[in-house]
């Protein structure tokens, strides 16, 4: 790329002068503080800034420029030239602000001067007579305000003022918080503009550079700014209402809604945020600019340039080599097109902001040159830059050859970090594997050949392909499915930074599921289980809804639970890592979950009342799945309803619901011994309906699991009369190997122990056992075959109920505890 003049002034009214202002070497001559050009690329406007000397601002035409050169060569009448003395304020701002007026009568933008205690001048150029004032106006409120940055957005005026208490001079942190971000709309109409009323979006706010992007208004901290605060970029965006803080590596910290008319403490805002804060560093801003689609660029003193988005994503653009840059090191940033052109001193960098990559490193020998966005001739295909220097304007074209030649480099170095942690994996060496070893020699040839794969396939839309060589092109005929899940990816994430918060769970649903079914295509070893419970951790309601449809989770027309996933899904959820992780009592091991118990605790926590029957559904769908004899069966290990159970929230004080549940999955497992462990609960819990429930339906599993049962229910009856109203429904329970004198025995054992010769009337209330309770169990167990009681058998024949009591005699022999209590239960009889 070459240099080529474009314009030596004398296309300019008044070019001698012009070329003279610019000629800042000469003795006695001050640089411009700024240089700009008008919006449509016919007027140069020069700006003198300095404080204490003179400052004014000078505005030059191009000749023939809107039917017009005010008076030809010479420097007709009507050019604008303002000046004033150092008593003035210095100007903060040069604004073009769209005008709505006829475009042949005058153009359509007007420029507005701004002072820092907010004296505004409008002025607009019009044909054949030149410039003219339009208005004065006043945008602050207060003699003491004063505006150290200013921007249009839309139709308003956004600024930043800084308002000084009146009394006492505060504290240094109150100095730095004692301004405030305020905004007034202007609307432009014929000869003059009126101003809306102000508003103040923020207060208590510090020292910020605003500049106004079309999705909303950047707040970039300034070497002012406190720097407890300096840490993060604000976003006002206007259109949505909100207002955004994004920091480096982190994006959006946090959002606040903004209501019409209210205003934000800027202190109230930031509070959520400072223990984010205080582990961040400084933004060490040296310069910024706006990108032309919207986006702000830094460019930091480490020599790196970083993009801001309007909606809060932080991306690295650029790195200059590492090279620190000093405070006062002039840097320019101007962006044309999809090119960012960054003079740093004399060497020109230009950077392709869609690729990332450099372009073109230049060194321009001089380091009087202004980097200017001003098109003389028609624009061309290619992209160009415009440097303006003493002699005149040069431009430096770039074409699409220069930004194809060089490679991906960002995309190179994502696939070789890729592959150094997957080599790493396979290595058996201890040496950590880095990039450039993967390089050298003649090892690991695929990620080099799928990089370039990659840089010959991920061409610009409207370019022309190129043909790859055989190999490359077979291997990308292999990789086109992961190239299209790598692009697929990007949209993805395009789309998720722009949507709104239902669209943004949408498309988290649908990528969590797609993660889902691919990972139970996967073996599970524990860095994909590992990965799986961070998606769980991370996205609970989205990983419950792919998991309900990935397994069909529902319930039938009888409320049965049913699924409809394959053997080898359900190898995958009570296989795999699972069986071996939960051998131990303990739970997970360094916090991996298997994946039964993820979707246990998916069920606890969105469908509580499923659990049970998944448990109960698992063993089934696992005899159908293993071999009971297979030793890798997960039953071989802990079992299914002891895994839910241990990864279930510890049971609350008083909580029925935490009792209920584990009740149900107790029950669930439908094994002898946790069956008991369930009617034990129900009976310290009192729910006796429940229990004599449970006990009719699992009396049915096996004659020894009904005994048992049978048993435990005895022993309860003996103790109190809770069970008075189901003894009808508990003596069909008896197993017919049960003589009287065993159901005796069972109860003489779950007596209390009386203390005193018992009564021979039993008082109202009473706990103990009568016989005529007893009375409907003995003629049950009298009719049995092998049962042989005719002691007991004349008692059930008794005509009169209750039958008399036998005399008393004392006896000699002292009793045993037994002998007692047998006497004392036929007494009350």
């Amino acid at each position: 790329m070459k240099l080529r003049q474009v314009s030596d002034w004398s296309d300019f009214a008044r070019g001698r002068c012009l070329r003279e202002l610019l000629d800042w070497r000469r003795p006695g001559a001050e640089a411009p503080s700024r240089i700009l050009a008008s919006p449509d690329r016919q007027h140069l406007l020069l700006l003198w800034n300095q404080p204490a000397a003179q400052a004014r601002v000078v505005a030059f035409q191009r000749l023939g420029a809107n039917g017009g050169g005010g008076g030809g060569g010479g420097g007709g009448g009507g050019d604008l030239e303002r000046s004033w003395q150092p008593p003035q304020p210095p100007v903060v701002g040069l604004l073009f602000l769209e005008s709505p007026a006829a475009a042949a009568v005058v153009v359509s933008w007007v420029l507005a001067i701004v002072w820092e205690q907010g004296r505004t001048e409008l002025w607009r150029f019009v044909p054949s007579v030149g410039w003219q004032m339009m208005q004065g106006l006043e945008l602050c409120h207060g003699a003491r305000a004063r505006i150290v940055s200013i921007c249009s957005w839309g139709g308003q005026l956004v600024w930043c003022e800084e308002r000084p208490p009146l009394g006492a001079q505060p504290t240094s942190e109150k100095r730095a918080f004692q301004y405030c971000i305020c905004t007034r709309g202007l609307q432009l109409a014929g000869q003059g503009a009126h101003l809306s009323p102000l508003r103040v979006v923020f207060h208590n706010s510090p020292v910020y550079q605003l500049l106004a992007s079309p999705a909303g208004v950047f707040l970039v901290p300034t070497p002012a700014t406190f720097p407890g605060v300096a840490k993060f970029v604000a976003i006002w965006r206007p259109e949505k209402a909100d207002i955004l803080i994004a920091a480096p590596a982190r994006g959006c910290l946090c959002r606040k809604a903004t209501r019409c008319g209210s205003e934000v403490d800027f202190k109230k805002l930031v509070l959520g945020c400072l223990g984010i804060l205080a582990s961040m560093d400084m933004l060490d801003i040296h310069s910024c600019v706006l990108s032309s689609c919207g986006e702000l660029l830094l460019v930091t003193k480490a020599g790196t340039v970083e993009m801001v988005q309007p909606n809060g994503v932080w991306k690295p653009v650029f790195d200059f080599g590492g090279n620190t840059l000093a405070p006062r090191e002039p840097v320019q940033l101007k962006v044309f097109g999809g090119t960012l052109a960054c003079l740093l001193g004399e060497v020109l960098h230009l950077v392709d902001l869609n690729r990332r990559q450099l372009i073109e490193k230049k060194v321009l020998g001089t380091g009087d040159v202004v980097v200017l966005d001003f098109h003389i001739e028609e624009e061309k295909d290619d992209d160009e830059v415009h440097l303006l220097a003493p002699d005149g304007i040069y431009s430096l074209g770039i074409s699409v050859a220069a930004k194809d030649s060089q490679p991906e480099p960002s995309l190179v170095e994502m696939v070789f970090e890729e592959a150094c942690k997957y080599y790493q994996r396979r290595s058996l060496s201890s040496s950590q594997l880095t990039v450039e070893k993967l390089k050298k020699g003649d090892m690991f040839q695929a990620p080099i050949a799928l990089s370039s794969i990659l840089c010959h396939s991920l061409t610009s839309k409207g370019e022309k392909a190129k043909t790859l060589p055989d190999p490359y092109a077979k291997l990308l005929g292999t990789l086109q499915l992961e190239l299209q899940s790598f692009q697929s990816l990007e949209h993805l994430k395009s789309s998720v930074v722009g949507a709104s918060e239902d669209e943004a769970e949408g498309y988290g649903e649908a990528l969590v599921e797609q993660e889902l079914s691919r990972l139970l295509h996967l073996d599970f070893n524990r860095d994909n289980l590992a990965y799986l419970n961070a998606i769980f951790t991370s996205f609970p309601k989205a990983c419950w809804k792919a998991i309900q449809n990935h397994l069909q989770l529902q319930q039938n027309g009888d409320g049965v639970l049913v699924a409809r996933a394959t053997p080898d899904i359900w190898k995958k959820i009570l296989g795999g890592p699972g069986a071996s992780l939960s051998k131990q009592e303990g739970g997970p091991i360094n916090g991996v979950v298997p994946l039964f118990e993820l979707i246990c605790l998916s069920l606890y926590q969105f469908k509580p009342k499923w659990l049970p029957q998944f448990v109960e559904l698992s063993q089934q769908c696992m005899g159908a799945s293993w071999t009971y004899s297979n030793k890798e069966s997960p039953e071989s290990g802990m079992p299914l309803y002891k895994r839910a159970l241990a990864v279930l929230p510890r049971r609350r004080r008083g909580s029925l619901a935490d009792v209920e549940m584990e009740i149900e999955l107790l029950l669930s497992s439908q094994r002898p011994k946790a069956i008991l462990q369930a009617l034990d609960l129900l009976i310290l819990h009192e729910r006796w309906q429940r229990v004599m429930e449970a006990a009719e339906k699992f009396s049915r599993l096996s004659p020894l699991l009904n005994k048992e049962i049978f048993i435990v229910l005895v022993g309860e009856f003996s103790k109190h009369r809770a069970l008075d109203p189901y003894l009808n429904k508990l003596w069909e329970l008896c197993p017919a190997d049960l003589t009287a004198f065993d159901v005796l025995n069972i109860i003489q054992q779950h007596l209390a122990p009386s203390e005193s010769d018992p009564s021979p009337f039993l008082p109202e209330g009473s706990s103990q056992v009568t016989l005529s309770l007893l009375k409907p169990l003995l003629y049950r167990l009298a009719q049995y075959p092998n049962n042989q009681n005719e002691m007991y058998a004349t008692v059930l024949q008794s005509p009169t109920f209750p039958p008399p009591t036998p005399p008393r005699h004392r006896q000699v022999v002292p009793k045993t505890d037994s002998q007692e209590e047998l006497s004392t239960f036929q007494n009350d009889t």
